[in-house]
């Protein structure tokens, strides 16, 4: 079964980034809203998990929410897809579920 994580707490302020990582299967993608976007900047705490990360699931990072916090959508890590509203609701329909980490 194939699972859309979608994560939106910073990695500075919880470890939802961090457990989702561990326990998201090959077959699965996540996508960073909210302030999840931080995990997209490429010196961000949680950099090295997430280019590792790139290996195994394809990563997303929703283009508002990275407009809202100032953050230039041109210097993220290398293989994140920005996606707007739209491209949100079609991941949600492309993934057999959806898992939230709060």
């Amino acid at each position: 079964m194939s699972v859309l994580h979608i994560v939106n707490k910073s990695p500075y302020d919880r470890n939802s980034l961090d457990a989702c990582l561990r326990l998201a299967q090959p077959d699965s993608a996540i996508l960073l809203i909210e302030d999840g976007v931080y995990a997209a900047i490429p010196k961000a705490s949680a950099s090295e998990r997430v280019q590792q990360a790139l290996n195994n699931h394809q990563i997303y990072a929703l283009q508002p929410d990275l407009q809202a916090r100032g953050i230039n959508p041109d210097n993220l890590i290398d293989g994140i897809s920005l996606v707007d509203y739209d491209g949100f609701v079609k991941l949600t329909t492309d993934y057999d579920k959806s898992q939230s980490w709060l």
